[in-house]
């Protein structure tokens, strides 16, 4: 009987040990499988696969949605198209805008060495809207200016007063040269007095004013630009109209009039100008800009010739100033060389894309389809 007993004992303690073993290995095949779960591929989910695209941004890149990217410009205006000639999208406006606003002031008060109180204002503007599309551009300019100085006891005198509209279409011909057409047209806002024989001026007095002289040059040609700070522009066939509008300033002899009346003079000749942008330094650049004019019919070998250069220095990205110089010689309006020079320093702004790269500030022209 105590053998039967021990043998039951000894079966019943090795059933025992197998299902406690079977249970430990149970166990660790469900933390098995649970491992090989979080880390196998879903095979039911390669039947309906779903793509996502990951941006990759490379570090200091300042991403800007739905914008186009564009030929890094400095904050200096541009002179010249040739930026955005070169940029590869089939349609798109450029615009670009400069402002400067400059005041002077000064006032005095039992001050021994004498003196006015006055005040004075410059205001000019810059505009560049142009087009591309393809071969074909549009180059628009608009540069306006006005000016005046107060002083006590005199009447306030204009110091700047013009206005200068280009425009000009080119077809791109291969090798930076494009045929070329297009139009320039200069006058004035404001009535001008000569107040070294008129001090105190009144209307009657005036030597000019709007539309008196007006002057438009329009004709067909070829122009070249390499780089962005230097051009040419060939016009063989170019029409030069000088306007007077004013009946009081219709005589002979004024602005290159032939009889008293006339109203516009026409001119048909050859057209050369050159534009050159050197950079002194980083902020300070000296644009140069020469216009010759031959009269074909009427004694070609007096060339009109208008300069002006224009010396920019930049403190900061509001503060700037500008010094320019204005030289005409034109034998048939006076055979005397006419020059006219202006200093400035005040406020500057320009209108453009901004954009940060490694720290510098860039002013990018808009761009829009």
């Amino acid at each position: 009987m105590k053998h039967l007993f021990s043998i039951l004992t000894a079966f019943s303690t090795i059933l025992l040990f197998g299902q406690e073993r079977r249970s430990i290995f149970h166990e660790i095949d469900s933390i098995s499988q649970r491992r090989w779960d979080s880390v196998s591929l879903d095979l039911d989910s390669l039947a309906n696969p779903k793509l996502i695209n990951f941006d990759v941004h490379f570090k200091d890149t300042l991403v800007i949605r739905d914008a186009v990217v564009v030929p890094a410009v400095t904050n200096e205006i541009p002179v010249t198209p040739y930026n955005f000639l070169k940029l590869n999208q089939p349609k798109r406006w450029f615009f670009y805008g400069q402002n400067n606003l400059v005041f002077n002031q000064s006032s005095f008060s039992n001050w021994n060495s004498g003196g006015n109180n006055n005040i004075g204002v410059i205001g000019k503007i810059n505009y560049n809207i142009s087009y591309k599309n393809n071969r074909h551009f549009l180059d628009n300019h608009i540069q306006l200016g006005y000016g005046f100085v107060a002083s006590e006891g005199e009447s306030s005198r204009k110091t700047e007063d013009f206005i200068n509209v280009m425009t000009n279409y080119g077809y791109d011909i291969g090798k930076d040269f494009y045929l070329s057409t297009g139009f320039q047209f200069l006058s004035q806002f404001s009535p001008g007095y000569n107040y070294s024989e008129t001090p105190d001026p009144e209307f009657k007095d005036r030597i000019s004013r709007f539309m008196a002289p007006g002057y438009l040059n329009a004709g067909l040609g070829l122009s070249y630009n390499p780089n962005e700070n230097f051009q040419v522009i060939f016009r063989p066939v170019n029409g030069k109209f000088t306007f007077v509008a004013d009946p009081y300033l219709q005589k002979a002899g004024r602005y290159g009039l032939e009889r008293d009346g006339q109203s516009v003079r026409s001119e048909l000749g050859a057209l050369l100008n050159v534009l050159y942008r050197l950079k002194i330094y980083k902020d300070i650049n000296f644009v140069n800009q020469i216009n010759f004019f031959s009269n074909y019919v009427n004694h070609p070998e007096r060339v009109d010739i208008a300069y002006n250069g224009t010396l920019n220095i930049r403190f900061n990205r509001f503060i700037s100033t500008v010094i320019s110089l204005d030289l005409v010689y034109d034998h048939d309006q006076l055979q005397n060389l006419q020059m006219k020079q202006t200093l400035g320093v005040g406020f500057s702004y320009n209108l453009g894309l901004e954009n940060r790269e490694k720290n510098k500030k860039l002013i990018k022209p808009f761009v829009a389809p």
